[in-house]
This record gives C-alpha cells, structure tokens and sequence, in this order.
C-alpha cells in the first residue's frame, strides 16, 4: 500500500475531524489573515544592496530626507509666479501646515531654482518631504493634510511619489474587489458547467477559499519578519483559486472514474489519493519549487510574489490532500448531485474502458500521430515566429505612467515633465563624502564635464558629506540614461573620499544588474529541481527535458507577445494603457516562474495518465492517446477556468499588473492547447519508447526510490524498436 493511499484512507475514518479543522483554519484565516492588507508595501523594485541604496542610506543618515514625497503643482491661468499674489497664496497655504508633518518644503521663493517654474511662469510646484519612517506611514500622513494643500485662487493638483505610491494601493485593491465581483458568478456558472454537478463544482471553490485565506495568514506573519508588497495578493488569488481548481478537477474526475468502476467510497477515495493524489503532491511540489526560485532576488517585489504564491500552492496542495478526500468520503456517490449533465445533454464524466476510443481527444491523439512530423514542425515554427519579438526587449522601471490616464498624480508627473526642467523630479544624485572643498569641486566639474551632463552642483552638505544634483536630458528609464549613470559613476571620487551614485535612474540600472546577475541562477533551480521531480515521477530522463523545453516555448510566444503589446504599443487602446517603450523587468521574471509552475501542473497531469496506461500496456502510441483522453478534457477545462481568473487581472488600471495578467493569459492558452493537445502527442510519437529511456543506475534508483503508485517495483519498459505501424494505428 502506497503512502497516498494510506493518506486516503485514514483521512475517510477522520474525516469529520478534518473538515472541522479546515472548517476553524478557514475562521481563523478570515478573522487574521486577511488584516495582511494594512501591513503590505507598495514599493520593493529596487535592490536594496546595490549602490544606489546605499547612496539614499547614508544621504538620509547624514543629510536627512529629502524625498520628493509630494509634489503640489500650482498653476493659474492670468497671474504669473511673478505676481505677490501668487506667492502669497502658496507661501502662507505651505506655512500652514503642521511642522511635524511636513519636516521640509522646497519652493521657488526659498530656493530661487528656475527648475520650479514652468517655462510660461503660469505654474509652480512645491516638494514636501513628509514625517514617517516608511511609505505606509507617509501615506497616512498625506491624507491628513491633502485637504489643507489647495491655495486660495490657484488650481492645485497633488502627485509625488508617495501620492503615486498611495494611488498604485487604492487602484490594486478596486482592481482586487472588481476582479472577484465579476470572476466568482462567471467561475461558479462555469464550474457547474465543468464538473456536470454542484456538488462536485463547490469542493474546488472550498479548496480555493482555504488556499487564499492560508495564504493570507501566512503573509501576514511573514510581515512581521520582512516587508511584503501589496502586488503579492494577485499572486495569491491566481494560484489560489487556479491551483484548487486544478486539483479539484484531478481529483474528482479521478473519483468519478473510481466509484464508475463499482468501488466502494473508501475504496475509490484510496485509490483516488493513490494515482490523482500523488499526482497533485507532485505537481504542488514542482510549481512551488518554480515560485521558490524568485526568493533568490533582492528586490521586495519578487520575494514578496515568492513568499505569496509558494503559501497559496502549498496550503492548496496540503488541502487537496486532505480536506478533499474527506469531502468526498462524506458526499460518496451524492458527488453528482444537482446534476446538470441533462440539462447540457453531456455524458458522463468517466467513460468506460472500452469507450475511451470513442473520444474527441483520443481520435486527436492519433490523427496527430500518424503526422507527428508535420505537426510538430508546424507547431514549432509558429511558437518560435512568436517568440521571435522578444530577442529586441527593451527592460525599463515604474513610473507614474502605470497609472491610468487623468490620475491626478500621473498629470501632475507629465506636466511637470513637459512644461518645466526635464528631470527636475528625478535627478541623478551623488553622495560624496570627503573633508577637502577643493576636491569636491574639483569632482562636481568632472561630473559637469561628462557627457549628457546638463548640470551639476552641490545641494546639501552636513560635515563631510555632500550632495551633487545633476541634471540631464532624457527618459529616466531609457538605456542612454542607464549609460549616463555609468559614466558619472567612472568619475573618480575626491582622493580620500567616495562617491556614491543614487536616483530613480540609478536604482533601474542596478536593479537591472541584480536581475541579470541571478536569473542564471533562478534558472537552474527551477531547471533543476523541476527535472529532478519530474524524473522522480515517471523514471525517464527524456520526459524532463521535453518538459522543459516545451515550457520555455510556452514562455517564448509569451514574452514576444508582451513586446508587440506593451513595448511596442500595439492594443494600447484596446487594454487601456500607455506604453512606455520598455517592460518593466522583474514582470517577466515573476511570469516565468508563475507560467513555468503552472505548465509543469499540466504536465504532471496528463503525463502521469499517459505512464500508467503505458505501464498497463507497454504500447506507448496508445498510452499517449488513452492518457490524452483521460486528461486532455480536464487540462483545457482547468486552462479555462484559470484564464477567467486571469483574464480579469488584465483589465487592471495598472500597467504592470495588467502585463502580468496578458502574459499568463497568453501562455497558459499556448500551453493548455497548442503544447499540449498538439506538440506533445507529435513528440511523444516521434520518440516512441525512447520517451520513457532512463540510464540502468537511474532505473533502478527509480525503482526503489521513485514517486509510484504502489510499493511494487514498476515493469521494466521493452525499450526495443516499437514494430512498424500502419496508418490506421
């Protein structure tokens, strides 16, 4: 008896203990967890050990902050900057408010920075760098004085990064409530629809509610160790509610087929746990693993979409395990209540044995296999015309322009980009430390001398400790401002000293630098661990590498198609967004990890039907057309019902969620059809038994030590040339 069917069976004997643990778990979650809301951040996307964070460190260690935490642009359409009565209404609105609030103000009457005013003098903007020791609190304190800011006869618009920061959060979480408003009655009516029944269609809704709320609570603990982005609750309501489907769509259709053949309940849940049940450990294992590898990035927003997706699978995995098969030894036959199947005039879910030929999937399989070359050629070559846009990505960083059009914030932003000093928000900052003047000025005009330089000069001091503002002209995100702030950084530091080279652009840059440093290593542990585990599950060493191989073409048509969309700008108007020319680069990373995980969880799937069939029969052509039949039905129904889930993060308001929710779109179709309704059937055939070869060490550590049904060793395949077949095999 194998350790899943063990587990199938004592969870059937306590099977009202473990629903009433589930059931206190999913009070507990409701009641904690979901308070991880008012403790999530909003940024993260910068490496926190690269030198443009240690330039903000120690500026705010010696110099103080000097955020540009809000940016109050005030404009009139008659009077000038010029006029007394338009300083005065912005100097004494400004000096109203509470000192302990506001710690600095910058204005064009206490600086005299020409950088303030807009080049027709109609217009200024004040910066305000506000008490708090993070985001959360500084946007807690803007909401307090955000009515106090509007002078008396000007029009006042209100942006800066924390007001940018604040609108991401509000417009994440309408996102959030929209998305589940509309996502959960289409869900359920397609669940009903899918599984035949009502009763079969709430036992994944059970099992997603218990994965997103233990996820939640896990969040919300790990807030207490680290921070934790707001970004990480899609994460979590997609791999949540998608994983459980996928499961419970395994499961029960496996039940189904069980409790058809004459098992008793207890007997078909056993049996169950034994073949779905270890099929879904397998696959929750191999997608969290995939997950795991964005724990390896500095930056708060990959960690923090790690941490949240690796609870969501794992807590859906342990539920599956365990809370399903206890739903399902209460419910038994009762499984097909409130059946709908007449109503849709649908067959039963479980065909017979000798009816599976019959089917649309298993005519599929063997049309496609009697050409395997000419579909598996075909098939290619559109996966990799697709992917062949994504070898001209341009990767570039957040900027007000993943707001929607007319956010206040993001016009702020652009009218103080068009009609004042380009960059004047976001210059590049060096934080020189040296105790000789000279040298300093010395190093300022070196740094003016550089080219793309437009400006230079020192804007704080405090000891040793000096701050040179440069300006430039340019994009902020663009590769040519990347270059410029590897220039300035080759301008040797005061002898004795050390400068280091901060700002918006220079956090891109050694973001960009993290990410290429340690995507190789990403790479290889999901790689690895994902043919480590998938040789664990089938004993081949073929299976993995078509696997993986398969996955990035998946991801290839994907990334492509994020560059003609989000790059380049095509359907912009459609999506409602705006492009910035680039993609901001730890989304695709995050994809990656994401799509690879879920399209390793189709893999599981249908492979796993395709070697027990072949273990019972040795005939690996109708192995593949058997185990297509069984699986191919619930592979596109669970694509499906994760696409809606998906689909409705794509209609975001913000950009980047919206990239994130299209590229997944996009791969989990390629993946859940085109790959594995057509590539895989043409691969399989071409391979022929080789699909299942493993070297004799590696089989016969597979034999003893591999993830299998039983405790039985499985047969040894006849790895012998197949015999020559006829078209109509």
């Amino acid at each position: 008896m194998s350790m899943f069917e063990r587990l199938g069976r004592t969870t059937v004997r306590r099977r009202w203990w473990v629903i009433g643990l589930a059931a206190a778990f999913l009070v507990f979650g409701g009641i904690w967890g979901t308070r991880v809301f008012g403790s999530l951040t909003t940024g993260g996307f910068d490496d926190p050990a690269g030198q443009s964070s240690r330039a903000d460190a120690r500026a705010e260690a010696t110099l103080g902050r000097t955020g540009n935490d809000v940016v109050v642009l005030y404009t009139s359409p008659g009077a000038t900057v010029d006029d007394p009565e338009f300083r005065r209404a912005v100097t004494e609105t400004l000096r109203a408010l509470p000192h302990e609030v506001v710690t600095r103000t910058v204005t064009y009457w206490n600086t005299g920075s020409p950088a303030l005013v807009s080049q027709d003098r109609h217009a200024t903007y004040a910066v305000l760098t506000l008490a708090g020791d993070d985001e959360e609190r500084r946007g807690a304190e803007l909401d307090g004085i955000e009515d106090e800011l509007a002078a008396p006869g000007l029009r006042t618009r209100v942006g800066g990064v924390t007001t940018v920061d604040r609108d991401i959060r509000e417009r994440v979480a309408a996102d959030i409530a929209f998305a589940e408003t509309i996502s959960v009655p289409v869900l359920l009516v397609l669940l009903v629809v899918v599984f035949g029944s009502v009763a079969a269609a709430s036992l994944p809704l059970a099992l997603g509610a218990l994965a997103i709320l233990g996820a939640f609570t896990a969040l919300r603990g790990m807030t207490y160790l680290t921070d934790v982005s707001v970004f990480s609750i899609n994460v979590v309501t997609i791999l949540g509610l998608g994983l459980a489907i996928d499961y419970g769509l395994f499961m029960v259709g496996r039940f189904r087929e069980e409790i058809a053949r004459g098992l008793g309940v207890e007997d078909a849940v056993a049996r169950t746990m034994a073949t779905a049940g270890r099929t879904v450990a397998v696959s929750g294992v191999t997608v969290a693993v995939s997950l795991a590898g964005l724990l390896i990035f500095p930056m708060t927003f990959l960690r923090s979409m790690g941490l949240g997706g690796l609870s969501a699978v794992l807590v859906a995995m342990v539920a599956a395990l365990t809370v399903l098969p206890a739903l399902l030894a209460v419910l038994g036959p009762r499984v097909e209540a409130l059946s709908v199947r007449r109503l849709l005039r649908r067959p039963p879910p479980a065909l017979p044995r000798d009816e599976v030929a019959h089917g649309f999937w298993y005519r599929l399989a063997h049309s496609i296999m009697r050409r395997p070359v000419v579909y598996a050629t075909g098939v290619l070559t559109v996966l990799l015309l697709a992917a062949a846009p994504f070898l001209r990505v341009e990767f570039g960083g957040i900027d007000p322009r993943v707001l929607p059009t007319g956010t206040e914030s993001r016009v702020v932003s652009e009218t103080v980009d068009r009609d004042f000093v380009q960059n004047g928000q976001v210059p590049i900052e060096a934080i020189v430390t040296s105790s000789d003047r000279a040298a300093l000025e010395r190093y300022v005009d070196a740094v003016q001398a550089v080219d793309g330089v437009s400006g230079a000069e020192v804007t704080g001091r405090s000891g040793d400790v000096a701050r040179v503002t440069v300006r430039y002209r340019g994009d902020p995100m663009s590769p040519e401002s990347r270059d410029l702030v590897s220039r300035i950084r080759a301008v040797p530091a005061p002898p004795g000293g050390e400068a280091l080279v901060g700002g918006q652009t220079a956090q891109l840059a050694d973001q960009l630098h993290a990410v290429g440093r340690l995507l190789p290593w990403m790479a290889l542990i999901i790689g690895g661990a994902g043919f480590v585990l998938l040789f664990l599950a089938f004993g081949s060493v073929v299976l993995p590498v078509k696997a993986i191989v398969m996955n990035i073409l998946s991801l290839g048509a994907s990334f492509g198609a994020l560059v003609l969309i989000f790059q380049d700008g095509h359907l912009s108007g459609l999506l409602n967004f705006t492009s910035t020319g680039t993609l901001e680069a730890t989304q695709p990373i995050l994809v990656l990890a994401v799509v690879f995980g879920l399209s390793m969880d189709y893999e599981v799937f249908l492979m796993s039907r395709i070697r027990e069939e072949y273990d019972r029969t040795g005939d690996n052509t109708a192995a593949v057309a058997v185990g297509l039949q069984r699986s191919g039905r619930i592979i596109t129904s669970a694509a499906l019902l994760i696409l809606v889930v998906i689909g409705l993060f794509s209609v975001s308001g913000i950009t980047f969620i919206k990239l994130i929710g299209v590229a997944m779109l996009i791969a989990v179709l390629v993946d859940a059809t085109i790959v594995r309704a057509l590539l895989v059937p043409a691969t399989m055939r071409l391979l022929a038994d080789a699909n299942w070869w493993a070297p004799g060490p590696l089989r016969r550590f597979y034999a003893r030590h591999g993830l299998r049904e039983g405790d039985d060793p499985p047969p040894t395949p006849d790895l012998r040339p197949a015999p020559a077949r006829t078209p109509s095999d």
